[in-house]
């Protein structure tokens, strides 16, 4: 059994009541009503109606945490030491078209580092879930990230910036050496999912730019407790600053990050 923190506890409380009234959700999609963020940007009444959920739940259970929310932004607590990072869906494109790609992503920061992290798909019923030294788990089962050594046998993930998004040439440049070099690339349109993925060893490594810290904060720590490395694109610990990203394995990270790199470069110089 995975060791669960009573914060850990409360993380996959909240989520499978918001995961509840999200399945009805993802049942009756004609119902609901649907906004533009921006370009090929929407947000739903199930997204705000989820937030709403854990914000609830999780201040009824730690009062005085603050959050880092997709859709309400940053709420100030009184206790500055934490603080919740949210994505109540992480994929709405799929959630909004039916497809059972999508899930609740909630990390903990604790003084600045994260120290508990959950990615919870309701439709398939998987819990990704991970503690700072002590592993990540889906459901009961712990996980590791895959062995592979070879870039012409590995499966990459990744995320393609879509309509009004910048990084389209630099997406294409590496999506170029990734493709060259490698098994296959899939791109599923959930970052959480994506690392969650990569720390179950599905994907052996994954890599995106200009993502949000909700996107990522909970699959970071999960890659990193599953024995993976996790970097930006320079090889530094500012994704979720930066947004860009790079995750896998020890033997295949820094070859992937020299890889998109040179491409990157490349194409910036053409």
């Amino acid at each position: 059994m995975p060791y669960l923190s009573p914060s850990l506890n409360v993380m996959i409380a909240a989520a499978k009541k918001a995961g509840r009234a999200l399945i009805r959700d993802f049942g009756e999609l004609e119902n609901l009503q649907i906004s533009r963020k921006g370009p090929a940007d929407f947000v739903s009444t199930a997204d705000s109606r989820t937030e709403r959920i854990l914000v609830e739940e999780l201040t009824r259970a730690r009062p005085g945490y603050g959050f880092l929310l997709e859709e309400a932004g940053v709420i100030e607590g009184r206790d500055k030491t934490h603080r919740f990072i949210i994505d109540p869906i992480d994929g709405t494109s799929n959630f909004l078209h039916g497809i059972p790609q999508f899930a609740i992503s909630i990390a903990l920061e604790r003084e600045g580092s994260l120290v508990s992290a959950l990615v919870y798909n309701p439709v398939m019923d998987e819990t990704f879930v991970a503690e700072k030294g002590h592993g990540a788990y889906l459901n009961d089962r712990r996980l590791r990230v895959a062995a592979r050594k070879q870039l012409s046998d590995i499966l990459v993930a990744s995320g393609a910036p879509f309509m009004g998004k910048e990084g389209r040439k630099e997406f294409l440049a590496e999506l170029d050496a990734i493709i060259s070099s490698t098994a296959g690339m899939r791109r599923f349109g959930s970052a959480s999912l994506d690392l969650a993925w990569t720390a179950a060893g599905r994907f052996d490594a994954f890599w995106e730019r200009n993502l949000k810290a909700w996107d990522v904060a909970a699959g970071i720590l999960l890659v990193r407790e599953a024995g993976g490395v996790v970097t930006d694109m320079e090889g530094r610990d500012s994704m979720m600053d930066l947004g860009h990203i790079l995750a896998g394995n020890e033997a295949l990270h820094r070859p992937l990050l020299e890889m998109l790199r040179a491409r990157t470069k490349s194409s910036a110089a053409s």
